[in-house]
């Protein structure tokens, strides 16, 4: 089946249908998206019943945009715009994503930004490579001489839990619980969700919230030198961060501190194996490690959607919006642009034709991300260099899901 034949194009109004549960689209969405750059860049999504954009420019440039944002209801009422009550069954996932960053726009969100981001700046951040180094070798330590492994389980889904959780300051041994809250509180983001998963959402967020309650109460008695003490006791302006917002922020520093990280280092491997390229060259000093990751997160970035608000009218690429429309940026298809982009689905690490866009832009870039690129540019170099002959031992199993983009399984050998 070819990616065109998953869609269908109305040219003339710029419609297209396209089913996200379709495994040949979530399997392998940059074809599809490769057939929307020829066809429809910027589309009407029948089935999301939403206008997105897929242009580099385009996406660059709105992820920027002030016209737009993340929220709509600190300027208008849900009576004006149409927008249904929230669900009785999600209060507690509503009430964790109350003050969360990714969902603020200012002055709060420069507020509760300012109070995390010197934690997460480039030379804070560079500290923790030993650390990193240290963990990814431990881990290989403990499945080398097995000569195969299941890689999410006993690698990807590691190491970025345990760094964000030290570095917030949760206890190691709740690594597995946090994945759990983890999983069922970000399937709320995807496509076609159920209420099933709502449901599920909902616990997890009580759940989640209910015990950093408990750690915040202990911070407060006895900070210590984390990032949730940080939070807990540092004043901006002469105000401190309420406990919702505090629950709110350590949630999506959670969430997103490993999340996409896990399927990044998933994607990654896949990527490079596929492509038949001499692990060695790949990694062979630290400038080609940096290419090869950006190329990875390029080519195959874990978060493909973020999408925002029109705040007033505007007109973009000859579509009007009103206040209150919502949009969807597609920032894995800005990433394969051909008009950016030579030969966009190849995955070449010596291209130098600009930034990826998977960290997103403008002020609600990723927090995280010189946490993710530090972590990538260690654990994928130690893992090709303790295992050489690594290989696929099967068909990676692709997650089910869009917007997300990861594996279930990458099972290899060496």
């Amino acid at each position: 089946m070819t990616a065109s034949s998953l869609l269908t194009v109305d040219h003339d109004a710029r419609h297209v249908s396209l089913d996200v549960r379709d495994p040949a689209f979530y399997r392998d969405p940059n074809q599809v998206y490769a057939a929307l750059h020829a066809m429809a860049p910027t589309f009407y999504w029948k089935e999301q019943r939403q206008w997105y954009f897929t242009g580099y420019d385009h996406v660059n440039a709105l992820l920027r945009d002030r016209r737009f944002g993340r929220q709509i209801l600190h300027i208008a009422t849900r009576e004006e715009l149409g927008i249904p009550a929230p669900l009785p069954h999600t209060r507690h996932f509503d009430a964790a994503e109350a003050w969360s960053l990714l969902e603020l726009e200012p002055p709060e969100h420069t507020r509760l930004r300012t109070m995390v981001n010197r934690a997460f700046v480039s030379r804070h951040v560079e500290k923790m490579k030993p650390e990193i180094a240290a963990l990814s070798h431990q881990l290989i330590d403990r499945f080398e001489r097995d000569g195969e492994t299941e890689l999410l389980s006993s690698y990807a889904d590691v190491i970025p839990v345990t760094m964000i959780a030290r570095m917030i300051g949760i206890p190691e041994e709740m690594g597995p619980q946090l994945l759990k809250w983890s999983h069922a509180y970000v399937r709320m983001y995807m496509f076609a969700r159920t209420e099933a998963d709502e449901h599920a959402a909902d616990q997890a967020a009580e759940e989640f919230s209910y015990y950093l309650r408990g750690m915040i109460a202990e911070r407060r008695a006895s900070p210590r030198d984390d990032l949730l003490s940080h939070m807990i006791h540092t004043e901006h302006k002469g105000q401190y961060l309420t406990e919702e917002e505090l629950i709110s922020t350590a949630i999506v520093l959670l969430n997103a501190g490993h999340e996409a990280t896990v399927h990044q280092i998933g994607n990654s491997v896949k990527t490079i194996l596929d492509s038949g390229l001499s692990p060695k060259t790949l990694f062979g000093d630290a400038t080609a490690t940096e290419r090869t990751v950006e190329e990875c997160l390029r080519i195959g970035a874990p978060v493909h959607i973020f999408e925002r608000y029109a705040l007033e009218s505007v007109e973009v690429d000859g579509i009007p919006f009103q206040r209150g429309d919502k949009v969807g940026l597609i920032l894995a298809a800005a990433n394969l642009d051909p008009k950016k982009f030579s030969d966009p689905l190849a995955f070449k690490p010596e291209r130098n034709e600009g930034p990826n866009l998977s960290f997103g832009a403008g002020i609600h870039f990723c927090i995280g991300a010189p946490l993710a690129r530090l972590e990538l540019n260690i654990a994928l170099p130690i893992l090709f260099e303790r295992l050489p002959g690594l290989k696929l031992a099967g068909q990676p199993v692709v997650k089910d899901v869009y917007h997300f983009h990861g594996l279930d399984r990458l099972d290899l050998s060496w």
